[in-house]
């Protein structure tokens, strides 16, 4: 027979227990929760459930995660904290969703605001790029490019190109010019009064 004073056994799981891991309730002889905490946990999680679904709501299917893991609710895979940032928000300290869902979440957001595109907009536009950069015709389509002026969304180009407009400032001259310098045209400034050039255009 248990005794009281240290312990007693747990109706649910059987077990003995120490009195530490029994809530207090007042209403029972001993003071003492009817289930242990890990017992009495589990049945109220089961009962919220219950009372969840018959109210018409969906939950997602309880998974148990190990320890120094956890299951994100975007991607729906068990991940080591390594593939988690860090986050005072949450209970555990980790972000909400794992490392590579916030980077899809992050650039899925950025397309939006700068460019008013969703990621599928994105994707059909390289579809019909026939998967490749229109300048270089590489396959590591990386940015989407856009007229600095209009706003107006051009193409997706690779990392390279991407720079090389930036770099030129988008202006067709100096391409042009680039263009034939490489093929071994070297074009020369033409004085025009003393101290003043005008370059070819």
């Amino acid at each position: 027979m248990s005794d009281l004073k240290s312990g007693k056994n747990c109706p649910d799981c059987t077990e003995w227990k120490p009195v530490g891991e029994y809530g207090k309730n007042a209403s029972n002889p001993d003071g003492l929760s009817f289930y242990c905490l890990v017992c009495n946990r589990r049945r109220s999680a089961e009962s919220y459930r219950a009372r969840r679904e018959r109210a018409g709501f969906k939950l997602r299917p309880k998974v148990d995660v190990p320890d120094g893991y956890k299951r994100c609710p975007k991607c729906e895979q068990i991940k080591p904290y390594a593939e988690w940032h860090k986050s005072s928000r949450q209970y555990d300290g980790l972000a909400a969703r794992c490392k590579p869902c916030r980077k899809a979440e992050g650039r899925a957001g950025y397309f939006m605001r700068t460019y008013g595109l969703t990621e599928d907009d994105v994707r059909r536009m390289v579809t019909d790029q026939m998967g490749v950069c229109p300048i270089c015709q590489s396959t590591k389509l990386k940015h989407v490019d856009h007229d600095h002026e209009t706003g107006r969304v051009r193409a997706v180009l690779c990392f390279n190109c991407n720079a090389a407009l930036g770099m030129f400032k988008d202006r067709p001259d100096a391409l042009r010019r680039a263009a034939t310098y490489v093929e071994g045209i070297v074009w020369k400034p033409t004085l025009v009064a003393p101290g003043v050039y005008r370059l070819p255009s």
